[in-house]
């Protein structure tokens, strides 16, 4: 791909408007510094500095999405509790969207509590519900998609799945097959209990962990023979048209069924870089991949901008989304030669 051919697809990018469909939390964090052991217990004593609260799993992906200058829809679930409020202003300070989420009385608001002394993550605390959505409320819940698909001129659906119970093999049926009426790609970053569930989609995005829990295998990180199976399995048991396996420091393997039933991949390796928290990089390499394949970009070309995003995102503490002039600035060096 040429720089100009880059170029137009990467400034396309401001053009879409990307559907996030999943569990969404505020990741709330305490710094301070560590100087002392406590004579209560053998625990560290935080000093604390500072508190902040973020925007966290599927909010995380919008930001991101956002972050490329493309237009998210969110469609979530929270409770009805204080932190839902504070989750519902997080969404206004950021200029999102906030007409597809649905406040039930059945759930309470997911909040992870991190606690950081000398820029080390000491503790995480989890408040959260876990159970799938009630029947009620999962029809409101799938109308407020519908509709969302229906009026904000959808170019493209990416399912973020924290396994906290807002996607269920039924939703993912539903919304899948009426992308497929509407001609929308659909991408999907799964966790195990909804794994298989996700068939007849574009994009299928697990980590390494996640492909040997859902297909319950034993695939080394660099077993390219083995990831090859591992994707094919996938493309011909729940019909995804593009795999993409991400493998941390071993970068991401990407794999295409192609419409004559061959199959084709490619392995890309790391960037070396200082890391420093890997929270939030699948958000992030989910958000640049689906942005590719809305925008028209070739697999490999994918794959290699989402590698070179969700690395970046690792240089710093706590989840932070994509900064845009950077991932263009290295994008071009490190093609500038052939370019």
């Amino acid at each position: 791909m040429s720089r100009n051919e880059f170029l137009e697809l990467f400034d396309s990018f401001t053009t879409k408007t990307i559907m996030i469909i999943g569990d969404v939390m505020i990741d709330s964090y305490i710094f301070g510094s560590v100087d002392r052991i406590s004579p209560e217990a053998p625990v560290p004593v935080v000093a604390v500095s500072k508190r902040s609260v973020h925007l966290g799993g599927a909010a995380n992906v919008a930001l991101n999405i956002k972050a490329m200058g493309a237009r998210p829809v969110l469609c979530s679930v929270t409770g009805q509790d204080d932190k839902s409020q504070e989750f519902m202003h997080l969404m206004q300070e950021n200029d999102l969207f906030t007409g597809a989420i649905l406040r039930s009385s059945n759930r309470i608001t997911t909040t992870k509590f991190r606690i950081m002394g000398n820029n080390v993550q000491l503790l995480r605390v989890d408040e959260e519900c876990t159970e799938p959505l009630s029947e009620s409320d999962m029809q409101t819940f799938l109308h407020l998609v519908e509709v969302a698909i229906s009026e904000q001129h959808v170019d493209a659906i990416i399912f973020q799945d924290y396994d906290k119970g807002v996607i269920t093999p039924g939703l993912i049926d539903k919304v899948a097959a009426l992308a497929s009426n509407l001609r929308i790609p659909v991408a999907a970053d799964p966790k195990r209990r909804n794994f298989d569930a996700y068939k007849n989609i574009t994009l299928f995005k697990p980590n390494l962990k996640e492909l040997n829990e859902g297909l319950g295998m034993d695939v080394a990180r660099h077993d390219n023979v083995a990831l090859r199976l591992a994707a094919r399995k996938i493309h011909q048991q729940q019909q995804v048209d593009l795999v993409m396996i991400t493998l941390s420091e071993d970068g991401i393997f990407v794999s295409r069924r192609n419409d004559d039933e061959t199959f084709t991949d490619h392995h890309l390796p790391a960037h070396r870089r200082s890391i420093a928290d890997v929270s939030g990089a699948g958000d992030t390499v989910i958000s640049i991949a689906t942005l590719g394949l809305a925008a028209g970009m070739a697999d490999k070309d994918i794959a290699a901008l989402s590698n070179l995003a969700g690395g970046q995102v690792c240089e710093h503490v706590g989840v932070v989304p994509v900064r845009k002039e950077k991932l263009l600035q290295e994008w071009t060096k490190m093609n500038e030669a052939t370019w």
